[in-house]
Parts: C-alpha cells; sequence; structure tokens
C-alpha cells in the first residue's frame, strides 16, 4: 500500500493530494466544456424572396418566419430576409435556393411553371380546391410527399409558410363584356392561370410584383392578375386599371412556399427542421385570419374612396375558362407521370370531400343576412 501511495504522490506529499488534485483539475476542465457549448456559433442562413419587403400578404409572412425562428430557437438560429431583388430577381429564387447561392427562399411554387407545370399544384390551379381544402391533401391526403417528390428534383425542401386566401380575377383597364373582348388583351398572369388565359386569346406576360404598376402605365400590359384587395391596394394598380373583375377563377387559394436548399435541410438539427415546419404553419395560419379580417376593409376602401369599379367576369368568360382549365389539367397528366400522380391524388381527395363541402357551403350561403 505504502509503495502504490510512492508512485501516485508527489516526493514529501500527503497520500491525499492525489486526490485533491483530481478534484481541482476536474473542476478546473469543467469551466472550459460549459462554455464551449453556449459558446457555438448561431446558425445563420440567408432567405431571397419573391416580394417588396413586408408587402402585405406574402411579405409579411415572409418577415414572420424570420422572426419566430430567431425567437423559438433562442437566438441560435437566424434567418436574415431580402426582398426581391437584394440578391436575386423575384422570378430567380428557386434557382438561387437550388444551387445553393441561398439556404432558403420564400416564394409561391407557380413561378415555376416553365420548370414544371405540375408545381402549380402546390400553390393553386384554376377551379382548384380553396386554403382548407388545399391544406388537408398537404396534411392527410398525401400531398406533401408528393411535393418533397417533386422538388427533390430541384435539390430543395419544400414546406408551407403562409396563404393570402382566395384572389380576384385581377385589374382591368377597360370593361370586359364577352368572350370576344379577351382576344388580344395583355394581361400579367403567372402559373397555369396564364395558360388558361392564352386559351381565350389573351397575351399573358410573367412580370414580378414589384413591377406591375410601372408596367400598366407604361402600357407594356393592360391587365393585372395578383393577389386580393389588402395586398392589391399597397401596389397602387387602382390607379392605371380601376376595373376590378371576381371571381378569381385562376387562383382560387394563396398557399406560399418556404423552399430551403436540401444539402442545408438535411445538414440542420431536427429541434430546428421543427420549428421551420411549425413557423410554416404558424404563417399559413396567420395569413388567412389576416386575408379574411382586412380584405373587406381594403375593398371598402377601393370602392369607396378611389372610385374602383367592381365587376363580375361575364358567364362566357368563367365557361370557356373552365373548360380550358380542364384541358390543360389533363394534357399536364399526360405529359408527366409524377404531374399526373399529383393531379390523381388532388382529384381522389377532392372527391372524398365532395358532399361535406357541398353541405357547407350550402350552409355558409343560408346563414349569410339578407
Amino acid at each position: 500500500m505504502a509503495t502504490a501511495r510512492r508512485i501516485i504522490s508527489m516526493p514529501g506529499g500527503d497520500p491525499m493530494i492525489p486526490t485533491r488534485r483530481s478534484t481541482l483539475l476536474a473542476l478546473a476542465a469543467a469551466p472550459l466544456a460549459a462554455p464551449a457549448i453556449h459558446a457555438a456559433a448561431p446558425i445563420r442562413w440567408r432567405m431571397a424572396t419573391s416580394w417588396p419587403k413586408n408587402l402585405p400578404g406574402p411579405g409579411v409572412a415572409a418577415a414572420h418566419i424570420a422572426r419566430r425562428v430567431r425567437e423559438l430557437s433562442g437566438g441560435r438560429f437566424e434567418i436574415q430576409l431580402f426582398g426581391a431583388g437584394e440578391i436575386v430577381p423575384a422570378l430567380q429564387v428557386m434557382d438561387a435556393v437550388s444551387t445553393g447561392t441561398v439556404e432558403m427562399g420564400h416564394t409561391a411554387s407557380l413561378y415555376w411553371t416553365g420548370k414544371n407545370p405540375a408545381t402549380n399544384f402546390f400553390t393553386t390551379i384554376p377551379f382548384g380546391p380553396d386554403p382548407i381544402e388545399h391544406q388537408a391533401w398537404l396534411e392527410r391526403g398525401g400531398g406533401q410527399a408528393l411535393w418533397d417528390e417533386l422538388y427533390r428534383g430541384f435539390g430543395v425542401k419544400p414546406l408551407v409558410a403562409g396563404n393570402t386566401g382566395p384572389c380576384m380575377a385581377g385589374w382591368f383597364k377597360r370593361e370586359i363584356a364577352g368572350l370576344d373582348q379577351v382576344r388580344g388583351l395583355k394581361i400579367r398572369a403567372v402559373g397555369l392561370g396564364s395558360e388558361v388565359w392564352a386559351r381565350l386569346g389573351a397575351v399573358p406576360l410573367a412580370i414580378a410584383p414589384g413591377d406591375l404598376l410601372i408596367s400598366l402605365s407604361s402600357g407594356t400590359i393592360d391587365a393585372v392578375e395578383f393577389l386580393s384587395p389588402v395586398n392589391d391596394l399597397p401596389l397602387g394598380l387602382h390607379k392605371t386599371a380601376p376595373y376590378y373583375y371576381a371571381p378569381g377563377f385562376n387562383k382560387p387559394n394563396g398557399t406560399a412556399e418556404a423552399i430551403i436548399h436540401l444539402a442545408a435541410w438535411e445538414a440542420l438539427p431536427e429541434e430546428f427542421r421543427a420549428i421551420l415546419e411549425a413557423v410554416g404553419l404558424e404563417a399559413h395560419a396567420r395569413g388567412l385570419a389576416e386575408a379574411q379580417a382586412e380584405n373587406a376593409a381594403a375593398l371598402l376602401e377601393l370602392v369607396g374612396q378611389h372610385r374602383v369599379q367592381l365587376r363580375r367576369l361575364p358567364p362566357d368568360i368563367l365557361a370557356a375558362a373552365r373548360r380550358a382549365a380542364d384541358e390543360i389539367l389533363r394534357e399536364l397528366a399526360a405529359r408527366s407521370p409524377l404531374g399526373g400522380r399529383i393531379l390523381a391524388s388532388l382529384e381522389a381527395h377532392r372527391a372524398r370531400n365532395a358532399a361535406w363541402r357541398r353541405v357547407t357551403l350550402a350552409g355558409q350561403l343560408a346563414l349569410q343576412p339578407e
């Protein structure tokens, strides 16, 4: 036993010294380990958007996502927000995320029609589902898995990230009394709705939201479809195109998307993935509440203060548009096996829910004040 003490003790030392020394070494090491955990650098991403900063609706949703990610992560995950054109133009957000130029984007899937027309199903399609029916398909009808599969080809992970609700048909410089007046009309339109307008004889053009007023004012276009009253009002479209048409057959839903560079998503800690999913759904719910609450006031302001002329699209235009939309969807399904599976999934979901949709719609109409 004495030999053992001589081996581990300093010359002339106390046999208890090894115990105290070990304790001191352990205590000395402890403060070094703790700060290493707390001092870990936060994850910092950049998010490019397709909107001017804080544009009512999608711009507000993008800012909400960045703020809530920071709050819920305790500052350990920060997203720097960039408006359209600050890093890339509005309609190049998908390319920026796909290549990893930025880690994240906030945009709408219908902008990527040129890449794959099936992307439209994840924002809206003409005469398609409303916001709640669309969300139910994504969450309970297999839609999210199909969305993931489609976007994997772009190297991107998609998430729901807001909703502007049903849209208006758009702003027109002159009244449209019938189908014959659509021919040759230059209209800003995106997604499958633009193809519908083309088959009606119009000339659709894809123009970023921030360029709409100047395009109208300069005569580049005669009409604009964008979103709804609260989103359209700040853009000043009524100053040049005083006729505001409904219903928005072209965009009955307004789902926004957060798109994330796939490698960045896969490297992200599970906790932060969950935060992104949660704040995206938060933005979706908040967006619908804001749309419901604020569109009525914005519409009253447009009609009462700005003398906007509210109009309904003539029946012959709506009938022709529905026929064109059906043709386009059938052709899309035939061109792409994945597009066909997406359409079949959505149609099956809508068929399963048709009876409930009719009952609730009839109830809503019956409960409206006379």
